[in-house]
């Protein structure tokens, strides 16, 4: 019985991590096909490369919808739901002819992508205690990181044996497979109009007003931000140092691989001392590389790329680390409004990511100086949060600020005068 049990968690956590993954496989996977697109439609690059603008556009809309649909209809409707749109869209997307239609059915792919991406942190933090969900979290997460990596290798090899049609044909199967697997694994739901009515008083403005939330959500955020800046970014600055296409694709493998290493890394670290023991030591890696790197880039400027890289490296280390432990903490604020918490967690989470990445593209041409100041002002943002989280309301951290009393403070120099 043990070992059926056992089973059916592994093809349960298979299923979580499929949700997981669903978005970034559906932004990554046509890639590689962007030339074979511009050629069947006749369309311009621009054209074709603004499919993954209104991609993103649907994505970053998409979080903050399925919060309110969960409250209304429940996980399994509104994942299905999700998951029928996606198919539709992919269906679409591989009978496109036009670049408008192609772009209308990519805003429509990523708001069903969405609800994969909010929910299934919700079913787990539902699901499972505290103890329990982090341990999920550490298990799932540093897979998502395989995505960017895999998917647009998988297209490739599609493109090569069939039109990059199949590319978006297999993404409906793919949804197709998880509403089955939906219906299999997530129960039915009553929601009745009384239980409605329970959750309906907390609002997003609600949710921000929690001040452990929001200092994690920062965090995560933050941390991805640093990220960010350094993917916009580093390709360009590999070009400045002399090096190949092929060059600067291998570069991302080691971040991908160490981020992987951290979030299982960091499983070991949670057993022995503890989440929040481990978060302190993790952020305060990511700290080290921070410095590392702004000494890399902005004081002595290393003539090699070596050590920004062996940082980068680290960083992504700590981030595989961090992400599980953040996640789980903000969720579990809001246990009974987890898809809603959730929802919003993802939108500020990209919202702070882009807003790095589009901060440092601004001056790309700067190379190594443009990622130094993007990932410090990152780094900003994570103490921000790591201190806000340790706060159990606005009213402590209002506590924690001393107003300055004049009158006290020409008595203390009186003192010292009088020495």
């Amino acid at each position: 019985m043990n070992s059926v049990s056992n089973t059916k968690y592994f093809f349960f956590l298979g299923y979580l991590a499929l949700l997981s993954m669903l978005g970034f496989i559906a932004t990554d996977m046509y890639l590689p096909a962007f030339k074979a697109i511009e050629d069947t439609m006749q369309a311009t690059p621009a054209q074709v490369a603004s499919s993954l603008t209104c991609f993103l556009a649907g994505l970053a809309i998409g979080q903050l919808l399925y919060g309110p649909l969960v409250q209304r209809i429940g996980k399994r409707n509104s994942l299905l739901i999700g998951l029928i749109i996606f198919a539709i869209a992919s269906f679409s997307l591989a009978s496109s002819d036009t670049v408008l239609s192609f772009n209308i059915a990519r805003f429509f792919q990523a708001l069903g992508a969405c609800s994969a991406g909010v929910i299934w942190q919700a079913i787990v933090i539902e699901k499972y205690d505290s103890e329990k969900a982090q341990n999920v979290f550490s298990n799932i997460m540093p897979l998502v990181a395989l995505s960017p990596a895999l998917a647009p290798l998988l297209g490739a090899f599609i493109l090569d044996i069939s039109g990059w049609q199949s590319i978006f044909l297999l993404l409906t199967v793919l949804a197709a497979f998880l509403m089955l697997l939906t219906l299999a694994f997530v129960p039915k739901e009553t929601v009745h109009h009384e239980d409605v009515e329970v959750s309906a008083p907390i609002s997003y403005w609600g949710i921000l007003q929690n001040t452990k939330y929001l200092g994690n959500v920062i965090i995560f955020g933050a941390c991805s931000g640093a990220f960010f800046a350094y993917l916009t970014v580093w390709p360009i600055v590999m070009e400045q140092h002399g090096f190949a296409a092929k060059e600067i694709g291998l570069s991302f493998i080691p971040q991908t691989i160490m981020f992987i290493v951290g979030g299982y890394a960091s499983k070991i670290l949670i057993r022995k001392v503890g989440g929040e023991k481990t978060l302190t030591i993790m952020l305060a890696c990511f700290g080290l590389c921070v410095l590392s790197i702004v000494l890399s880039s902005l004081v002595f400027k290393a003539e090699s790329i070596l050590p920004l890289l062996v940082a980068f490296s680290i960083l992504a280390a700590a981030n595989g680390a961090i992400y599980p432990i953040v996640v789980n903490c903000a969720l579990q604020e809001f246990t009974k409004n987890a898809a809603k918490a959730a929802g919003l967690q993802n939108f500020l989470q990209m919202s702070i990511a882009f807003g790095a990445s589009s901060l440092v593209a601004l001056w790309a041409a700067s190379g190594e100086v443009a990622i130094g100041w993007g990932i410090l002002v990152c780094a900003i943002l994570v103490f921000i949060g790591y201190k806000l989280r340790a706060n159990d309301s606005w009213s402590d951290v209002k506590a924690n600020f001393i107003t300055p009393d004049p009158a006290r403070i020409a008595l203390e120099q009186e003192e010292l005068n009088q020495k």
